[in-house]
């Protein structure tokens, strides 16, 4: 901000300046007048001095010759002069000789007295001494002589405090002049620095709105669509078998199954910018990741351009979808391949970088803190700026019709900002693009996952219970999972689902779709099933995850999702992924109470035949003596137990074992209440299979 000085140097003074200045005119005036009176004095006294010696010598003869009459003659002319009061003259006795005085004798008050002496004589001879006695003129007349110089000192001293004043004023309207001419000069600067953030603010909402519509639609439209896609593909793929041997069917079965997968692609692009495509981060070192990546990107460059890749040393790690950073990396590496038809020069360089604020602010939306900066530089034909404004746009492209689609880089864009990272473009026309991204670090360990062997798709015999509202997806993926050998179970939303799994069926993979109608939603059918069944694998599908797996753009830990659409290859290996996921089952602990042996064994010998463990009591004593040195998951205890009745032996043990199950044994009709509600009834007689059901 411009320093404005309150006073601006010698004008700031000249107020002070003017009132020494009329000090010192009226100073000098009254300096003036006491000369001038003194000046005065001296002249009457010396007016009175030559008066005396004039009647000196007019008073020798008379003196000589004792002539009092002449002698009064002269002393009596001096009453011509107003101004002489009294005079006297003496002869050389000191006898008076002859007197006057005019008016009054004594002086007037205000009146300043002169008197003079001045001898008489004759040659050398004293003949006497004349006194005189005279007035200056009355203050009042002496007064009015000063009165028009003291005006014009006090004037002229007025005029100089004005005139310093008026400066004073003048240079204090300057400064302040000069202060809101700096003030204004300053709100001008915010104006424009503050127009300038609103632009860039709106520009900013204006992408983000667009961003979010085409979000919106693309949500709304890629379910459906990919669940076309989904039913196509999959009855293609069912179809493959069928056409072995017809080479143009088949040839033709490969066109349409290329056209799904680019289908595919493309909602899966626009999923990626905005924002909403299922992300399954990793610890990523990105110069690991890049090298690793050398071959692929030269066979897609080609010979005429040269790669150059530039690691820096001590690289952090970054928490990102490999999968999708490799599109990114690929994208910008095509378009520049585009950009230099000639041949050229393709760097690609990742570093540490600290941005600060000064730094971060001169890159357009990108925080200042750490990352893991990517760089990607081409030596081709470079953009001019309204072209380089539009390249994040969906759609946008400069390139001739049927050569792209548009949406290279608005996938790189929402991929970026969705991994919570940043991205900048730079580019001239003839002095090619540089395109910087910016990936938060993470001091989580590098994620090394072990390169999955090539080999074709395989099934199994484990039982699938599919969950899918759209008949036609459910019914291709039946029917796909048929062909792989599983035994298919189907149900058309989560409450039907909530039914299979009730029924007592085994099921080992639930397969939901994650969009459904109804109350049961697929989070929750999947989190009943594994209560129901802890050693149930699920996994998820869908062509638009939502929000209901995918939080902060980022699929939720420990869930599996096979996007839509999918092929026989992909939901073979995703299914037989998930099911070697799940840990070992272990068996299930059952404590079975019966004081009737015969039943006690056979009970223990079919819950054995079903994989549990049992451990087997007599009455309630016993039962809770194995409860206190064994873990148990299920009590299966008659009602009509010795001492304790089973009720109370199952209220005891849900008091001391939290989570435990309980099976009651009986031939007759039990009502259940309390703490008891939750319990199961198996009724007698009972078969193997109704003893599965209850425990399931």
């Amino acid at each position: 901000m411009a320093q404005v000085p309150e006073t601006p140097g010698m004008w700031g003074r000249i107020p002070l300046a003017a009132l020494a200045a009329a000090v010192c005119l009226l100073l000098a005036g009254l300096v003036m007048a006491v000369v001038n009176e003194r000046s005065y004095e001296a002249r009457k006294l010396e007016e009175a001095r030559v008066q005396a010696r004039i009647l000196a010598a007019t008073m020798t003869a008379a003196l000589a010759f004792h002539d009092r009459t002449a002698g009064q003659e002269y002393v009596d002319a001096l009453k011509a002069n107003p101004l002489v009061r009294s005079a006297a003259v003496f002869d050389e006795n000191g006898q008076p000789f002859v007197a006057y005085a005019g008016g009054a004798a004594a002086a007037r008050v205000g009146e300043a007295v002169v008197e003079v002496s001045v001898p008489v004589v004759q040659g050398d001879l004293p003949l006497g001494r004349v006194f005189l006695r005279t007035v200056r003129e009355p203050l009042d007349s002496r007064l009015n002589r000063y009165v028009g110089v003291g005006l014009l000192v006090v004037m002229a001293s007025l005029v100089v405090v004005v005139l310093g004043v008026a400066h004073a004023a003048v240079a204090h309207a300057n400064i302040e002049l000069k202060r809101r001419a700096v003030a204004l000069g300053e709100a001008y600067d915010r104006l424009r620095a503050e127009t300038s953030e609103r632009e860039k603010a709106e520009d900013a909402l204006r992408q983000s709105q667009k961003m979010e519509a085409v979000g919106q639609l693309t949500g709304g439209v890629a379910h459906d669509f990919n669940n076309l896609l989904q039913v196509i593909g999959g009855s293609l793929e069912l179809l493959r078998p069928a056409l072995a041997g017809n080479a143009p069917a088949a040839e033709r079965l490969a066109g349409a199954l290329a056209a799904v997968a680019r289908g595919a692609k493309l909602t899966g692009q626009l999923l990626a910018f905005a924002r909403r495509q299922p992300l399954e981060p990793g610890v990523v070192n990105l110069g690991r990741f890049v090298r690793g990546m050398d071959d692929m990107l030269r066979r897609v460059l080609g010979e005429d351009i040269v790669l150059e890749t530039v690691v820096g040393s001590g690289l952090w790690n970054t928490l990102v979808d490999p999968a999708q950073v490799q599109n990114v990396i690929l994208n910008l590496a095509i378009n520049a391949r585009d950009a230099m038809p000639e041949g050229g020069r393709l760097t690609i360089e990742v570093a540490n970088v600290t941005l600060d604020e000064h730094d971060a602010a001169r890159r357009s939306g990108v925080e200042p803190g750490r990352y893991v900066m990517l760089t990607v530089t081409d030596s081709g034909c470079g953009m001019p700026p309204e072209v380089r404004q539009r390249v994040f746009e969906p759609f946008f492209t400069t390139k001739s019709e049927g050569k792209g689609t548009g949406l290279g880089l608005s996938m790189v864009y929402g991929v970026v900002k969705q991994s919570g990272g940043h991205v900048t473009i730079s580019s001239e026309v003839g002095a090619g693009t540089t395109i910087r991204i910016y990936l938060p670090p993470t001091h989580r360990s590098e994620t090394v996952d072990a390169e999955p062997a090539a080999e074709p798709s395989r099934g199994g015999g484990e039982t699938i219970l599919v969950v899918e509202d759209d008949a036609e997806v459910r019914a291709t993926a039946v029917a796909m999972l048929t062909d792989l050998g599983y035994r298919v179970l189907q149900a058309a939303d989560g409450e039907a689902g909530l039914a299979v799994l009730a029924s007592g069926e085994p099921v080992d993979l639930l397969f939901t779709d994650v969009v459904m109608p109804g109350p049961v939603r697929s989070t929750d059918l999947a989190s009943r099933a594994r209560r129901q069944r802890p050693g149930i694998a699920v996994l998820f599908t869908s062509g638009y995850a939502q929000d209901a797996i995918v939080h902060g753009g980022r699929l939720d830990e420990g869930v599996n999702l096979l996007s839509k659409p999918y092929g026989r290859d992909a939901l073979a290996a995703k299914i037989r992924q998930t099911l070697g996921a799940r840990p070992p089952a272990r068996p299930l602990r059952v404590l079975l109470v019966e004081d009737d042996a015969l039943i006690r064994m056979t009970t223990g010998a079919m819950l054995e035949a079903m994989g549990c463990s049992v451990t087997e009591a007599g009455d309630a004593d016993g039962a809770l003596a194995v409860m206190e040195r064994e873990e148990v998951d299920v009590l299966l205890t008659d009602v009509t137990l010795p001492r304790m009745s089973g009720t109370e032996l199952a209220v005891h043990a849900l008091n001391t074992r939290a989570g435990l199950r309980v099976v009651f044994a009986t031939g007759r009709h039990l009502a259940l209440e309390g703490p008891l509600a939750d319990a199961a009834v198996l009724t007698k007689p009972y078969t193997e299979q109704d003893l599965r059901r209850v425990l399931q």
